[in-house]
């Protein structure tokens, strides 16, 4: 196991915590925002003041890397690449639609065996940043820009329960209404959900290159990214 500080920074909620051995021993939450310019830089000085007085040496930065707010992703990506190169830390970046799944599996038990997870982001109108897993965070579907309407998911409706979460997903109920529809209220990406995904990285050395990584949502989504979100 180890010490692993996170930073959640991909929607209005800013969230710092620090885990070890796979339990969080610190959390900081701010979910009135946008505030990740105000707030951020105060939870880490007070997440790294806490590790190093209780004598915990980080191994470790996890940051949530998209899809999710331009700004809020670039301040928690600069953030977490300035703390591995001031303290030689290894960078894991977590897409943030499997950090927005974790709080499901982890407090949810119970989903049947062959539902599906939908973790939505809102962006505009009738628009979300969607992905469909499986019980595994396997993809059954990669993360797509979604235009929601009456035929959304009906594919995987037909075949399975599909659970539907996140801020994007509120509006989407009157427009999905298939009865293999499921819709779990107040989920939310934040830092202290981050730990089971940081610890399966560190133990298959899944580790971005601090110099180059950049969120992925600033590569693969500029091109249909909704104004809202810019």
């Amino acid at each position: 196991m180890s010490c692993i500080l996170h930073i959640e920074t991909s929607t209005f909620a800013c969230s710092v915590a620090v885990s070890e051995d796979g339990q969080n021993v610190f959390t900081k939450e701010d979910l009135n925002g946008p505030s990740h310019a105000v707030s951020l830089g105060v939870f880490v000085e007070e997440a790294l003041s806490f590790a190093d007085s209780h004598a915990m040496p980080l191994d470790a930065v996890a940051v949530s890397c998209g899809p999710g707010s331009y700004t809020g992703l670039r301040i928690g990506v600069s953030m977490a690449k300035g703390v591995c190169y001031g303290r030689d830390l290894k960078l894991i970046g977590l897409p943030t639609l499997k950090v927005l799944s974790a709080p499901v599996l982890l407090y949810h038990d119970e989903l049947p065996d062959d539902a599906l997870l939908c973790p939505m982001i809102d962006a505009r109108r009738m628009e979300v940043y969607a992905a469909i897993y499986d019980r595994a965070l396997r993809p059954v579907r990669d993360i797509a820009a979604d235009i929601v309407d009456e035929n959304s998911y009906t594919e995987f409706l037909n075949e399975h329960p599909v659970y539907f979460f996140g801020d994007g997903a509120a509006k989407c109920k009157e427009k999905i209404t298939h009865p293999n529809a499921h819709f779990l209220d107040d989920i939310r990406p934040l830092a202290s959900m981050m730990f089971p995904l940081a610890e399966k990285a560190i133990a298959e050395q899944d580790f971005k290159d601090v110099a180059y990584f950049e969120p992925f949502y600033l590569k693969e989504f500029v091109a249909s990214m909704p104004k809202k979100l810019l």
